[in-house]
């Protein structure tokens, strides 16, 4: 069957007043199946409130619009109220139970991408809510709840039935909510339009990593995470993990053009992405982008927590490591001809600027 990489748009799950769930389905895109991958977006509405949830998968959670406050909870911890904006990226391990609450004007819309290896369903996120209509408590019967939690029947059938919301509620605005609490972030949180940059070429490209020094909880997570910006009618190099690692990969901005070659030399995605999109490199595939003038930007989580990467081009590729005479002759060109594949990019950069 022929590999279909074609980027794909979210499908809504679920949602009401107080905003939206859209998840990736691996029906339409297999390779989320085939990697064990999940991707879903919640999109909050104001005074929107995702209810308190775990699930079977780690994830990273990346803000991609809007502000509000988080609360997350890890196992026999307190809970940590957030403060949560655009850029941030917040690490969720296994057990976490999580609530995001939007009390801005602006949407906040929240994208998760994570491994689904331990998951109930391969390439899909499962949810599962402490309240609301489909939330544990619905499942008990009222002896089992009344007595677990030392309650009278009268209080079990109002704590049970009360909330008819699934998933995704909106509060009265009368009710106040939690404040986020200073130095709660610290740990926790990233902001990755605000940290420290791993690589900077300047008219061509920029790049955070998510890593354990600057967000502890990505060793528990067991993948890595980056963001990537570049400038208009810039290229990101090709190149390939060469740790056996899935790309997943999430347009947070601009647009561009990406192509992808795969064994035998058969290029297996050539398309224009846009804001929104999501697509997944297989292992060991090269990939590369260029910008559009408004420029690119996206966000990625790669499938280890420490992945090698070798790029095709500039200083330090393998090709300035080859001998000459095995490019001649593997090529099947004159020496000048190498010399002058050899010579053209002698920088260590892997964003190329524009052409004069």
């Amino acid at each position: 069957m022929e590999l279909d990489l074609s980027p794909r748009l979210p499908k809504k799950v679920y949602g009401g007043d107080g905003g939206s769930y859209f998840a990736w389905c691996p029906e339409e895109l297999p390779m989320l199946r085939d990697g064990n991958i999940g991707a879903a977006k919640l999109a909050l509405e104001k005074y929107g409130l995702a209810l308190p949830r775990y699930s079977d998968s780690s994830k990273v959670a990346y803000v991609l619009q809007g502000s509000g406050t988080s609360g997350i909870v890890l196992p026999e911890k307190e809970e940590k109220v957030i403060e949560i904006k655009k850029g941030d990226s917040i690490a969720l391990p296994f057990g976490v139970v999580t609530w995001w609450f939007n009390n801005a004007d602006t949407e906040l819309v929240i994208l998760f991408l994570g491994e689904t290896h331990k998951g109930h369903k391969a390439g899909q996120f499962t949810d599962f809510y402490l309240t609301g209509s489909n939330g544990i408590f619905t499942g008990f019967s009222t002896e089992f709840v009344g007595r677990a939690w030392d309650l009278d029947e009268t209080t079990v059938k109002k704590l049970v039935g009360s909330q008819t919301g699934n998933g995704i509620v909106k509060v009265d605005a009368s009710l106040k909510m939690p404040s986020p609490r200073k130095g709660d972030r610290e740990g926790f949180v990233l902001n990755c339009l605000e940290a420290p940059l791993d690589v900077d070429i300047k008219d061509g490209g920029r790049v955070v990593v998510l890593n354990t020094k600057n967000l502890p909880l990505v060793g528990e997570v067991g993948f890595g995470a980056d963001l990537v910006r570049i400038d208009g009618h810039s290229m990101c190099s090709p190149g390939f993990s060469c740790d056996s690692a899935l790309q997943v990969t999430y347009i947070v901005g601009g647009s561009g053009r990406v192509q992808v070659v795969g064994a035998d030399g058969k290029r297996v995605l050539e398309t224009h992405v846009k804001v929104g999109a999501l697509f997944i490199v297989p292992r060991f595939f090269v990939v590369s982008k260029i910008a559009d003038s408004d420029g690119l930007s996206w966000f990625s989580i790669v499938t280890t927590p420490d992945p090698i990467f070798t790029h095709l081009a500039g200083k330090t590729s393998v090709w300035k490591a080859l001998s000459p005479e095995v490019l001649q002759a593997a090529f099947k060109v004159a020496p000048e001809v190498e010399k002058a594949f050899r010579s053209k990019r002698t920088s260590d950069a892997i964003f190329f600027p524009p052409p004069n």
